[in-house]
């Protein structure tokens, strides 16, 4: 294990040191103190870049965003797509891989709206809950690097990485009311709305609480999130895509009254007919 800082040139050239390959997943979902969009995933990237040419690295691959657009009103998106051209000037060999929200055990998606669903008995659909996703299974995507990494005609290739199924953002939260047995009214909340609340939230940015919300990440749900169908996509790299259904199952159930067996447990007391206690 070799500690890197990827803001500092000699620290990434002493870590890319004779490696084969490098593998850029460095980002942040939200700006604090020295860690900004711009430095994070554009000079970062730039750095990472040039020192994997220089140092004779054979393959680049750059974990990158689906709705990356120099154009977004998004600060997020602009440096991830500035980060892209970056690292085409400096590695043209470079393969771009563009995730929709990626999801899996630890995820900092559904895991954060299950978590809402356990303290608050409202739900925000934000901007009408209309934004569509395609969200990723974790996996999958590491499939995919490892794809990108070993298969030659991978090389100067962009991808887009998506599921097998669109979601709505109402969608997403029904599904999640429902693998976890809640209740929630959801209720709709408007752009500007939701722009003041991710403001204020970014006060918590200034601590080491992660704000649940930033006015950056509601200009991101202006826009929908999911392929364009004008780039290759996981099929291209021989890779069939699971479905959010069979896995998010496997770990929000931790988000249910009683826990995993919770379900199991008022079962079996209805048979042995005693009142369950959870």
């Amino acid at each position: 294990v070799v500690q890197a800082n990827v803001r500092n040139q000699a620290s990434v050239a002493r870590a890319l040191s004779g490696a084969q390959a490098c593998v850029n997943l460095v980002g942040i979902l939200y700006e604090t103190g020295r860690q900004q969009f711009g430095a994070v995933h554009t000079m970062a990237a730039r750095i990472l870049a040039e020192a994997a040419k220089r140092e004779g690295v054979g393959q680049f691959v750059q974990m990158s965003a689906l709705g990356a657009d120099p154009r977004s009103t998004s600060k997020y998106a602009r440096s991830k797509a500035d980060g892209e051209a970056a690292v085409r000037a400096a590695f043209p060999g470079a393969v771009i891989l563009r995730p929709s929200i990626v999801f899996g055990p630890g995820d900092d998606f559904f895991n954060r709206f299950a978590q809402m669903a356990v303290l608050s008995p409202v739900m925000p659909l934000i901007g009408g809950g209309r934004t569509r996703f395609q969200p990723v299974f974790v996996g999958d995507v590491a499939r995919a690097v490892a794809r990108a990494v070993t298969d030659p005609s991978a090389k100067g290739m962009t991808y887009e990485l998506g599921g097998p199924c669109v979601f709505s953002l109402r969608q997403v939260l029904e599904h999640i009311l429902s693998v976890t047995g809640r209740r929630r009214f959801l209720v709709s909340l408007s752009f500007p709305v939701a722009a003041m609340i991710g403001k204020v939230c970014m006060l918590a940015a200034m601590t080491p609480i992660a704000p649940p919300l930033t006015d950056d990440q509601v200009e991101l749900l202006k826009s929908d999130n999911v392929m364009s169908g004008a780039l290759p996509g996981l099929a291209d790299l021989g890779i069939t895509a699971v479905a959010v259904e069979a896995i998010t199952p496997t770990y929000l159930y931790r988000f249910r009254k009683g826990g995993q067996f919770a379900g199991e447990a008022q079962a079996m007391a209805l048979a042995a007919d005693i009142a369950p206690v959870i």
